[in-house]
């Protein structure tokens, strides 16, 4: 096609170019693969999840930087993206949680969660007058067992053992590939996640890093003093 063709089907969310392509969508996609990476980790009792939150500025306060969002008691998620898209995201995964828990009594699975993020990130790749969201999640949870998915920008989820979003994510999945392991306590999977933000991120220190883990007991986010002794253990 020419140039003034694939202009027209990038001003179109909702139609597809001859090859089957959404131009629009993998362009969201690239908006994600700019952003700061996060990563997960699933092990046998808990999920690890973690971020690099490089600062800006000294007089940016860090608290107001937020890359990893507690969802429920049980659910946290990691994004990379656009933040702001990042937020009305989790504000969706957070309202859904407590419908579940007023309708039925119980918190949603991490799974369904997922799937309710997906299905809404779905409908604008589809709506007139919408575009699609410019962030990745990793919903990282524990409902019985850990577990660990992706959604991305198309509205597609996938369930991983250890996974990685944002910019310099190939290489991340890549380091996982070769150090992952089955059988991972909850520490070992920070340690892994941890070690594959190091491995695409040049020198990172506990200041530049989020992190928290979801086990049985629920959501924690990980103290700078745990970092710092897990990227010291590393060196």
């Amino acid at each position: 096609m020419n140039g003034g063709d694939q202009q027209a089907y990038d001003r179109g969310i909702t139609i597809f170019s001859p090859d089957g392509r959404l131009y629009q969508v993998e362009y969201a996609r690239e908006a994600v693969k700019q952003g700061a990476p996060v990563v997960g980790v699933r092990g046998e009792d808990g999920v690890a999840i973690a971020a690099h939150a490089p600062r800006r500025s000294s007089l940016v306060e860090a608290r107001s930087v937020e890359k990893l969002h507690a969802v429920d008691d049980h659910v946290g998620v990691a994004s990379a993206g656009h933040a702001a898209d990042a937020r009305r995201l989790v504000d969706i995964a957070r309202r859904t949680a407590q419908g579940e828990r007023l309708r039925y009594g119980e918190a949603a699975t991490v799974e369904s969660l997922s799937t309710a993020v997906a299905d809404h990130v779905q409908e604008h790749t589809q709506s007139g007058g919408a575009r699609p969201y410019g962030t990745a999640l990793l919903v990282a949870g524990h409902d019985g067992e850990p577990r660990l998915f992706e959604t991305d920008p198309s509205g597609a989820t996938s369930e991983w053992r250890a996974d990685a979003v944002g910019r310099g994510a190939s290489a991340i999945v890549e380091y996982f590939e070769d150090h992952y392991e089955p059988g991972l306590s909850t520490e070992g999977a920070l340690a892994l996640a941890v070690d594959g933000l190091d491995s695409a991120v040049e020198d990172l220190d506990a200041d530049g890093v989020d992190a928290a883990t979801v086990d049985e007991s629920g959501y924690a986010s990980v103290s700078g003093e745990r970092l710092a002794a897990t990227l010291a253990d590393d060196e």
